[in-house]
Formats: C-alpha cells, structure tokens, sequence
C-alpha cells in the first residue's frame, strides 16, 4: 500500500502556521508528502524542503480574485493531481492542521481495510478546533466535528468549495468510513497581533481585498467575541509540545460566558449524551 501527503501553503512564517508541525504529523504514515508552495513573501519555500527528504515541492501562483475561498481549493487541488499516481490513498493537511499520534494504528488498518472497497471513497477523521489558546476548544456549530482527509487517489475526486471537505464527479458526497482518530485545528491559537494579520488575510480569500488588509499588523485580534468554549483536559500531538511551551500565551476565558442559543445548547447536550449531534450539515456520507 503506498500513500501520499499532499497540503498546500503560502506565508507561513508571516501569518504564523504550524505547517512544519502538520506535515510532520502525516510523515510516519506517508511514502511522500507534495506540498503547493504558493508565491510567498518570507522564507516558507526553504522552510518546507527542510522537513523531509520525502517532501515534493511544486511552486504555484494563487489566483487570488476568486471569490468565496476558491484559491484555496484550487491550490489543494493542484497538490492533489501532482501526487504519484500509483498511490492507493491521499492524506490531505491543511497549514493549521495536526494529527494525533493516538490514532496512527486505526489510520493504517482502516487504510489497509478499505483499500479495495469500491464504495468507500475516504476516511472521515474527528475534530477539536482550539480557540484563543492552546487551552480551550470551540463547542458551538459553527466549528465543524468531523471531515474528509484521505481520500482514494481517484482524480474524479476534487477540492469542495474553500476546501474544507471534498466531493467527487457531479458535486456528488463521498462515501467514507470514520475513524476513532483526531486531528487538532490551531487555526484560531495565535499571538493576538498576529491572528489579526491572519484573519484579515483569510477575509481577503473571500471578499478580496480592502483597504482594512493593508493596515499595518498593530492591532490585537479580540478573541472575547465567541459564543462557547471549554476547556480542553486532554493531551495535544508530540510534534507540538514545544510550540505549545514556547508560545502558550496568557488567554481567560470565562466559563460562565455563553451566548449559545437554545438549539445550540440542546445540540450539546444530545451529543454528550448520544456521542452523535443532531442537524449539522454532513460534507459526506457514512457508507
């Protein structure tokens, strides 16, 4: 059985990605790893080689007047189609994305499993997105509990929308098996001055930019407005441990604060309950 990685990224250095972290978390699983380096203004090309001699690096050029978060499927897509085509599987990361090293055992059995399933178009891997620090996730709907990131090496399948899941042929789910494995989204943990470089950054790819992505990176992101967080009381991947101790910032969050809605909160009680949360939208299908 032979797997490829592939992700895409484009100013880690400046906006402050754990793209060395994220790729590093899917290497023990992966024979090569292709990364679409993106037109970057700092050292993110050099950085990326530097990893693995099983990285391939192919430089692109974002197309940034797509609308919507287009350029980010675009640039997952061209990652996509440059991985070695006698691959069985494709192990997607995004920049601010990790695997736990917990559910390395379940990957690969479920990979080798479902190798020759012709139903099972990917694997579905289970979410914790942390907000503000290291030290709290996110409980609301708005932070999506699972998706698709591996996915058969079949060309029929493509990037979804700003990349966040896949679909394959005529906008069609893909069938997936999930797995009792997660992966830790830092997308929302960074040092307040510059999340907001990032966040204004990431509004760009959607509304294109204004003159708010110009101003210089002086201002602190406000990481008081969130509807619900908890505390997180479980352990975070290996390759993080020594980001986490050299840049876990001072971040409160008080637990009494709660602007979920009564739905919300009958979501979160369902879930803890049943292990399973009714109504949110599905990017796939259990087959």
């Amino acid at each position: 059985m032979k797997v490829s990685g592939f992700t895409f990224i484009k100013n880690a250095v400046k906006f402050q990605f754990p793209i060395v972290e994220a790729i590093q978390s899917i290497l023990p699983l992966c024979d090569e790893v292709v990364v679409a380096v993106g037109d970057s203004e700092d050292e993110t090309r050099e950085i990326v080689l530097s990893i693995d001699s099983k990285i391939q690096v192919i430089d692109t050029v974002w197309d940034e007047n797509q609308k919507g978060g287009g350029v980010l499927a675009a640039e997952t897509n061209k990652a996509f189609h440059a991985v070695s085509k006698d691959s069985d599987w494709c192990f997607y990361i995004q920049g601010d994305e990790i695997v736990h090293e917990d559910g390395y055992s379940e990957i690969t059995s479920a990979m080798h499993k479902w190798k020759e399933a012709e139903d099972v178009d990917g694997l579905l891997f289970k979410y914790r997105h942390f907000y503000g620090s290291f030290d709290y996730i996110g409980i609301s709907s708005q932070w999506y509990k699972n998706e698709i990131r591996i996915i058969k090496n079949n060309k029929n399948i493509f990037s979804y929308k700003d990349a966040q899941g896949f679909r394959k042929n005529k906008n069609q789910k893909l069938g997936v098996k999930p797995l009792n494995a997660f992966i830790h989204h830092y997308g929302w943990v960074r040092e307040p001055k510059a999340m907001e470089a990032k966040a204004r950054n990431s509004r760009s790819f959607y509304h294109g930019k204004t003159g708010d992505e110009q101003i210089a990176d002086s201002k602190d992101f406000d990481y008081s407005q969130i509807d619900a967080l908890e505390n997180f009381k479980g352990t975070h991947p290996l390759v993080m441990q020594e980001q986490i101790k050299n840049k876990n910032w001072k971040f409160e969050h008080n637990m009494a604060y709660n602007k979920l809605k009564p739905k919300e909160k009958f979501k979160n009680l369902i879930e803890k309950i049943t292990g399973n949360r009714p109504f949110d939208f599905k990017n796939y299908k259990i087959v």
